[in-house]
């Protein structure tokens, strides 16, 4: 069976992703995302083991010992880290992974990955990325400060991605992602791996 494919997710705060990520992946069965730990506390809503696995310092710091983690990063003072195993197993299923993590973690990943697909999603505007940190209602002011601010270093990050794509309206945004899925999905090693009897008899006129 084909390696299942990996894909990086990125953007600042508030751009977006997790919505059209979970939008997508719940279109689409043969993909699936990465369920990272985390040290954060668990928001309202959120349940653990779908959203996050939520453990204390202690435990990510053992498991990163053990170097349980594929990428881990620490973002406003919490750790964050992508099982490494857990990712190993959905691809040698053939099954496509998406982690949707932060530009620290995308460059750990694709520094051991070459294959892997980045993904940089973008606000439309400025004004836009706080309007809509301000409308999701789960920052104080000063938190919103602070992610505006590392807003503007991470969107300089987005010059490393394969592909950008622009958070203006939600349904263009994911038709986007959509098309670089499908076009990652058709490069010519994964399509003569899937169809290599096909391809075999094709050149042999059978």
């Amino acid at each position: 069976m084909t390696l299942g494919a990996l894909y990086i997710v990125t953007a600042p705060s508030g751009a977006g992703k997790t919505s059209l990520v979970r939008q997508l992946v719940e279109d689409d069965e043969s993909l699936h995302i990465s369920v990272s730990h985390t040290t954060r506390p668990k928001r309202k809503g959120e349940r653990d083991g779908i959203d996050y696995f939520f453990v204390d310092h202690n435990e990510f710091k053992r498991k990163l010992a053990q170097d349980a983690f594929l990428e881990y990063a620490e973002v406003y003072g919490h750790f964050y880290g992508t099982s490494r195993d857990w990712v190993r197993r959905q691809r040698e299923q053939g099954i496509d992974v998406i982690l949707e993590i932060d530009w620290q973690g995308a460059e750990q990943v694709r520094g051991l990955d070459q294959s892997a697909c980045s993904i940089f999603i973008l606000p439309p505007s400025v004004k836009t990325l706080r309007r809509r940190l301000e409308t999701r209602a789960l920052d104080d002011a000063e938190t919103i400060e602070r992610r505006m601010r590392q807003a503007r270093r991470e969107i300089a990050q987005g010059e490393k991605s394969d592909f950008l794509v622009f958070n203006d309206e939600f349904a263009t945004a994911l038709a986007d992602i959509r098309a670089i899925v499908r076009a990652r999905r058709l490069r010519r090693e994964d399509q003569s791996a899937r169809h290599a009897d096909l391809l075999r008899n094709l050149k042999s006129g059978a």
